[in-house]
């Protein structure tokens, strides 16, 4: 037993320090400048992350969560579960943000104790300086990236079972308003059975509660001059039949002579696709949703005709790849910035600034955020927008600093 631990404690001990060895290697082939300007960064730069995520979660969530402690008896055990589970999502936040104020704190020590003076005295361009800070930032948004997709979604609904399960909530009581959903397909001619294409069924339900749709009314113009509506109090759908069943309601059918029928039931069986169950299962928040989800629901939405749906979901797929890039459009601003021939700013100066600076990017991006998701731009020009002014604008104050 004793050899056996041995050889474990020795092959645990040989496996690490081969990795601290690789990794001790590669770090030396770094150049010294670089070295040293990342060993200079990083300090500030995990403190800005636990500076921002304490502020954020605070804020966002320890508030929200000390209210249902007190007035809906939420135990300390689930109240810290759901703590936990929140932190990945304020951690994503908070990489650009750090990114900011460490290269804002790092080279304006660095320009007010001369060292950027003296480093561009023996030839070394702004441009080279800051590489660092760029390849931090570029490092950050790969790491950003991966974190934002892989982890805060199911860590987000993880949050949100745990907190239902805390407060005596059933998991699967779903919420959600106004479910819509509209079918395209063949709209039949019944005299000369032929057919065009058009939207066969409009499908819409006041509310979807545990599973079941509630005050649901469908729109059936699937034959060519026939109006058939069908209205119940709830519905839901048989996955293993492949059908709605609909209870305790009426269908009336208009043709084309103007003539209609009424016909009320208890229960009836109607042949549509599973699309409105679809529709509200995908999460509102985006945060809750992977890339793949993302894309899913968007072709979900396209399909069904909902075009302001489908848009906003296009505008926050390209957010799922705007957010890490503001790693490296702050990596810039704040090291060209910082740079500056007569920049000098103290700690508490530096931290004001980023604040400023976060806060004139994120209106800008919801700004350009809202204008995609109305239709006044592309989606596509909605998201990017905000990352290409500010490239733009880092690009002019390195120039500025370079001179």
């Amino acid at each position: 037993m004793i050899k056996t631990n041995t050889y474990k404690y020795n092959f645990g001990f040989s496996f690490w320090k081969t990795i601290s060895n690789f990794i001790l290697s590669k770090w030396r082939l770094i150049p010294l400048l670089d070295r040293w300007l990342i060993k200079e960064l990083l300090p500030p730069f995990f403190f800005a992350i636990s500076a921002f995520t304490v502020v954020s979660l605070s804020v966002g969530v320890m508030l929200d969560l000390v209210r249902k402690i007190v007035e809906s008896g939420l135990s300390l055990k689930f109240a810290a579960q759901v703590f936990l589970l929140k932190l990945p999502s304020f951690l994503v936040i908070s990489f650009p943000m750090a990114i900011l104020m460490s290269t804002l704190l790092t080279y304006s020590r660095l320009s007010s104790n001369s060292e950027i003076k003296a480093l561009k005295s023996i030839g070394i361009s702004t441009k080279r300086i800051i590489a660092s800070a760029l390849a931090l930032g570029i490092l950050m948004t790969g790491i950003t990236f991966l974190f934002n997709d892989l982890i805060v979604p199911s860590a987000n609904k993880n949050a949100q079972a745990t907190l239902r399960k805390g407060l005596g909530v059933s998991i699967h009581s779903d919420f959600v308003n106004d479910i819509m959903y509209s079918r395209f397909g063949k709209i039949v001619d019944p005299v000369s059975n032929n057919s065009i294409e058009g939207m066969t069924h409009l499908f819409y339900a006041k509310e979807f509660q545990n599973g079941q749709m509630i005050d649901v009314t469908v729109l059936d113009l699937s034959r060519l001059g026939y109006k058939q509506m069908l209205v119940a109090r709830k519905a839901f759908w048989n996955n293993s039949d492949g059908n709605w069943e609909f209870e305790d309601g009426k269908i009336l059918t208009m043709s084309p002579n103007g003539g209609s029928t009424s016909i009320s039931f208890e229960n009836y069986v109607y042949p549509l696709d599973s699309g409105p169950n679809k529709i509200a299962e995908i999460p509102k928040d985006a945060n809750y949703m992977t890339l793949s989800d993302a894309y899913k629901a968007e072709e979900l939405y396209r399909l069904s005709g909902n075009v302001k749906e489908a848009r906003r979901m296009k505008v926050r797929i390209q957010e799922k790849f705007t957010l890490p890039m503001a790693c490296i459009v702050f990596s810039l601003i704040g090291g060209s910035l910082a740079c500056r021939s007569n920049a000098k700013a103290s700690q508490s100066q530096g931290f004001a600034l980023s604040i400023i600076l976060i806060l004139l990017y994120y209106i800008l991006s919801f700004s350009f955020s809202s204008l995609g998701i109305a239709g006044t731009i592309s989606p596509v020009v909605g998201a990017w927008s905000p990352i290409v002014i500010s490239i733009s604008g880092g690009l002019y104050l390195l120039n500025k600093a370079s001179v």
